[in-house]
C-alpha cells in the first residue's frame, strides 16, 4: 500500500515536470521573440502545475526548484521590458490578471521584485502589498512555499539601513514588519499541517513538517541580518513579537525549532540584555516540548560569550545572569512536574558550566546549583537511568575542569552530596575522574580535614558500598583503580610533621577498612609515606618541649607494626614480610634497636608460619639477609640471635641449589665493609665450606638421580665469593683454598659424567680473565693475586 502511493507520487511528480517544461519551453520561445503576452500566458500554465496537492513536500520541493529557475529567467525578462520602455506599474497590473491566484502571486512576486529595484515606488509600499496578498493561499504546502519564494525575491531589496532602497524615516521598522509579518504567517502555515489529514497518519506529518521548518527558519535568519535593528528595537519590537508568535501557536514542534532558532541565530550581547523577555517564555511553552535542549543551549552560548573576552563579564554581572538563569530553571522544572530526571540533571549541568564560566569566583554559586540539583534528586534512591547518572559525571567534572584543583572543589558543601545519587559502578568512575585530576594537574593536598573529605568523594574505590561483590568486578580493572589510589596516597604530603602524621592517621582510618582485595595495594603507599616521614625526623627521639602529643619516629614505628600486621591476617605474607624489613631498615638508620629487633622478629615469625611455598621462601630468605647485612644498629647478642636463624633457614630450604646460594649469601653477615665489629673470617670460611659441602651433594644426588653431575655453575658462584672476600683482606681466605677451588671446578668440567654447560663455561673463563687483570693491575692487588695459577 505505501509502495503504490510512492509509486504514484512518482508518477505525480513526472506529470507536474513534464507540464512545467513543456510551458517553459513555450515561455522560452514567446521570452526570445519578446512576446510579452505569450511569455505571461504560458508562465501563468507553468505555474499552475504548482497547485497540485497530490504531492508530499518533499515531492513539491523538487518541482518548485524548476519553476524557481524559470522565475529567475522570467524577471531578467521584465527587466529588460521595462529598460525597452515598458512601464512597470502596468506590467505589475497586467500580471494580475492571470486566471489562478498561485500563478498570478508568483508572478505578482516576480515583477515586484522588478518593480522594487526600479524604484519607482517605496519599496515598503510595494512589499506590504506583496505579503498582504500572499494571504490568498492558505494550503499550508502550497502557502510556505509562495512566501518562501517572496522572502528570497526580497531579501537584498528590504529598506534597510545603507541599503540602496532605504527610504524616508522608519523604513528599518518596515523591514522588520514585513519580515516579521511573512513569518507569522509561515509559522501558522506550518502549525496548520499538524492538523490536517487523519489522526493516524500524524507521524508522517509531523515528519514532512520537519523537512519544512527551514522556510519558516529563514525569516528569523533574514531578521538577524537587518543592519538597523538594533539592541533597543530587538528589545522592544523584534523578540516580543517573534516570541509571542512561538508561545501562542501552541505547538511543540514549532515552539522547539523556532526557541532554538532565536538563540541560534540573534547576537549574544542581545540575548544577555533580553534574558527577562526570553526566560520568560520557557514556563509557557507546552509540556512536550525538550526545554532541557533548547535551554542548555542557550547557557552554553552564554557560557561561549563569556569565555570570549574579560571585558563582557560585568555585562552578565550587571543583569543578574546567573539569578535569572536559576529562577527560570526553577520554574521551568515548576511548570513540567513530569520531566525526567535526567532533564533536570542537564539543566543544572548547563548552569553549572555556565556559572563556572562566568563567574569562577563565586563557589557559593556553584553550590548553590549542586544543592539545587541535591534537592531535585532527594527521595529517588539510586539513579538507574545511565543516561541520568552520565549526566552527573558532567556535572561533577564541571568544577575539577574548570578550577584544575580537587582543594576548591572540596570547599563546595553540595558537592559529596550528589555524589550519593550515583550507584556504586558510576561512583567508581566519578571517584577515578577525581584522582585523574589530582595527578595531572599535581595538586597538593596537605591537610588531613581535606584528606578525610577526598577520601570521602573517592570511597566507591576505597572500600566495598553496599554488598558490591568482587567476583563481578574485572580483575584488570580493579588493578588500574587500587593502583590509582595508591598513587594518590604518595601524592599527600605536609612538611609539617604533625600535619603529616594526622594525614597519615585520616588515609590509615579509610584504607584499613577496604577489604582483604584492597589491602595489598593500598597498604604498602601508606608504609612508605611513613617511613620518609620517619627520615624526615630522623635522630629526633623527645620532642625538645616534651610535648606528649609531638610525633616521633617510636610513635610512628608503633603505628606501622599495626598497619602492617593487617597483611599478615589477610593473608598476604610475603608482602608483609617486606614491608616489616623496610620498617627495620628505617628503625635501623634511627638508632632503634629494640624496634629494628621487633620487625625483624615479626618477619621471622611469618617465614617460619606463614610462608610455605619454595619459590617464595627463596625470595625472603634473600631479602632478610641483604637488610640484616645493612643493619648496624645491633648489638652483638642481638645480631648473633638473628644470623644464626638466617644461616638455619638457608640450610633448610628445599633444594640443594637454592640451599647452597642462601648459605654462601650468609657469608656476608659476618663480614661488613664499614663495620670493624663485624668481620669474623671464620665463621666467613665455615658459610663457604659448608656451601661447598652441599654443591658437592647436589653433584652426588644428580649423580645418583641423573647418571650425570649437572652443571659447574655452583662452584663457579663459590669461586666468586672466595675472591671476593680474599679481595677485602679476609685472612682465612688464603691462595691455597683458592687454587684448590679452581681445580675442583676444571677438573670436574673434564669429567665425562658433567653435563655441558656453556653458561657455566663462559661464567669459569670470565672469572679466569678476571684473575688475569687483577694480576696485571701490579702494585698491591698484583701482588696478592701473583700466586694464583690459573
Amino acid at each position: 500500500m505505501i509502495a503504490d502511493g510512492v509509486e504514484d507520487e512518482e508518477k505525480w511528480l513526472a506529470a507536474g515536470i513534464a507540464g512545467l517544461q513543456q510551458n517553459a519551453f513555450y515561455m522560452h520561445r514567446a521570452l526570445d521573440s519578446n512576446n510579452l503576452r505569450d511569455a505571461l500566458k504560458y508562465s501563468a500554465q507553468m505555474l499552475s502545475e504548482l497547485r497540485t496537492s497530490r504531492l508530499s513536500p518533499h515531492k513539491y520541493y523538487a518541482l518548485y526548484m524548476r519553476a524557481f529557475d524559470e522565475l529567475r529567467k522570467l524577471e531578467m525578462f521584465f527587466k529588460e521590458e521595462t529598460r525597452r520602455g515598458c512601464s512597470i506599474v502596468d506590467l505589475y497590473e497586467l500580471v494580475q490578471h492571470a486566471g489562478n491566484i498561485l500563478p498570478r502571486l508568483y508572478l505578482l512576486c516576480t515583477v515586484g521584485s522588478v518593480y522594487i529595484k526600479s524604484k519607482e515606488a517605496p519599496a515598503k509600499d510595494v512589499l506590504k502589498d506583496l505579503v498582504e496578498m500572499c494571504r490568498g493561499i492558505q494550503h499550508p504546502v502550497r502557502g510556505l512555499f509562495l512566501r518562501s519564494y517572496l522572502a528570497q525575491v526580497s531579501r537584498d531589496k528590504l529598506p534597510d539601513i545603507g541599503s540602496e532602497y532605504e527610504g524616508d524615516a522608519d523604513t528599518v521598522v518596515d523591514a522588520v514588519e514585513f519580515v516579521l509579518q511573512n513569518f507569522t504567517e509561515m509559522n501558522k502555515l506550518w502549525v496548520r499541517m499538524q492538523h490536517q489529514g487523519p489522526a493516524r497518519e500524524k507521524e508522517k506529518r509531523e515528519k514532512e513538517r520537519s523537512e519544512l521548518r527551514d522556510l519558516v527558519g529563514k525569516n528569523l535568519h533574514v531578521l538577524s541580518q537587518i543592519e538597523g535593528i538594533d539592541l533597543d528595537m530587538y528589545k522592544d519590537t523584534v523578540l516580543p513579537r517573534v516570541l509571542e508568535q512561538v508561545v501562542n501557536c501552541k505547538d511543540e514542534i514549532a515552539q522547539y525549532y523556532l526557541m532554538d532558532c532565536i538563540i541560534q541565530v540573534f547576537p549574544d550581547e542581545y540575548h544577555l540584555q533580553t534574558l527577562d523577555v526570553l526566560l520568560g517564555a520557557f514556563p509557557q511553552l507546552q509540556p512536550a516540548v525538550d526545554i532541557k535542549t533548547v535551554l542548555s543551549r542557550l547557557m552554553e552560548r552564554l557560557s561561549n560569550y563569556a569565555a570570549s573576552s574579560a571585558d563582557v563579564l560585568p555585562e552578565f554581572l550587571q543583569v543578574e545572569a546567573f539569578a535569572k538563569l536559576n529562577h527560570a530553571i526553577g520554574k521551568v522544572i515548576e511548570a513540567q512536574p513530569d520531566m525526567p530526571i535526567l532533564g533536570v540533571i542537564t539543566l543544572y549541568s548547563s548552569l553549572l558550566t555556565f556559572t563556572l564560566h562566568v563567574h569562577p569566583d563565586r563557589l557559593d554559586y556553584a553550590d548553590q546549583v549542586l544543592g539545587a540539583c541535591v534537592k531535585k534528586l532527594s527521595g529517588k534512591g539510586k539513579l538507574e537511568d545511565n543516561k541520568a547518572t552520565k549526566q552527573i559525571v558532567a556535572l561533577l567534572s564541571a568544577p575539577l575542569d574548570k578550577y584544575n584543583d580537587i582543594v576548591t572543589t572540596l570547599k563546595l558543601s553540595n558537592y559529596p552530596r550528589v555524589l550519593e545519587y550515583l550507584d556504586t559502578e558510576t561512583n567508581k568512575v566519578m571517584a577515578t575522574v577525581i584522582i585523574q585530576s589530582i595527578m595531572k594537574n599535581k595538586t597538593r593536598i596537605s591537610t588531613a580535614d581535606r584528606v578525610e573529605a577526598l577520601f570521602e568523594l573517592i570511597k566507591g574505590l576505597i572500600k566495598d558500598l553496599d554488598g558490591d561483590a568482587h567476583d563481578e568486578v574485572d580483575e584488570d580493572d580493579f588493578k588500574e583503580e587500587q593502583n590509582s589510589v595508591a598513587r594518590l596516597i604518595q601524592l599527600l604530603h605536609n612538611d609539617d610533621p604533625e600535619e603529616m602524621f594526622k594525614i597519615i592517621c585520616t588515609v590509615r582510618k579509610h584504607i584499613l577498612g577496604g577489604g582483604p582485595k584492597r589491602l595489598p595495594f593500598t597498604v604498602p603507599p601508606l608504609v612508605f609515606s611513613s617511613l620518609k616521614l620517619v627520615r624526615q625526623l630522623q635522630g629526633q627521639e623527645e620532642n625538645p618541649f616534651g610535648e606528649e602529643e609531638s610525633t616521633t619516629p617510636k610513635k610512628i614505628f608503633q603505628l606501622l607494626n599495626q598497619t602492617v600486621e593487617t597483611l599478615s591476617i589477610i593473608p598476604a605474607p610475603e608482602l608483609a614480610l617486606q614491608l616489616y624489613l623496610q620498617c627495620a631498615e628505617a628503625a635501623n638508620d634511627c638508632d632503634l634497636e629494640p624496634v629494628a629487633y621487633e620487625f625483624f622478629t615479626q618477619a621471622y615469625i611469618l617465614y617460619e608460619e606463614e610462608i610455605s611455598d619454595s619459590r617464595a621462601q627463596i625470595t625472603a630468605i634473600h631479602l632478610i639477609i641483604g637488610t640484616l647485612q645493612r643493619m648496624h644498629v645491633f648489638g652483638v647478642e642481638n645480631r648473633d640471635t638473628l644470623t644464626h636463624n638466617a644461616t638455619g633457614y638457608s640450610a633448610k630450604l628445599l633444594r640443594k641449589p637454592d640451599q647452597c646460594r642462601a648459605v654462601y649469601a650468609c657469608s656476608h653477615l659476618f663480614w661488613v665493609d664499614d663495620q670493624d665489629n663485624v668481620k669474623d673470617g671464620e665463621r666467613v670460611l665455615l658459610c663457604l665450606k659448608r656451601a661447598l659441602r652441599i654443591a658437592n651433594a647436589a653433584q652426588q644426588m644428580s649423580n645418583a638421580a641423573r647418571g650425570s653431575t649437572g652443571s659447574v655453575t655452583l662452584f663457579v658462584e663459590i669461586l666468586n665469593k672466595y675472591l671476593y672476600f680474599f679481595e677485602k683482606g679476609n685472612p682465612q681466605i688464603n691462595v691455597a683454598a683458592i687454587q684448590s677451588l679452581l681445580e675442583l671446578v676444571t677438573t670436574e668440567m673434564q669429567s665425562e659424567s658433567s653435563t655441558p654447560d656453556p653458561a657455566a663455561d663462559a661464567f669459569f673463563a670470565s672469572t679466569l680473565r678476571y684473575i688475569e687483570f687483577q694480576k696485571q693491575k701490579g702494585g698491591a692487588v698484583g701482588e696478592k693475586y701473583e700466586p694464583i695459577k690459573v
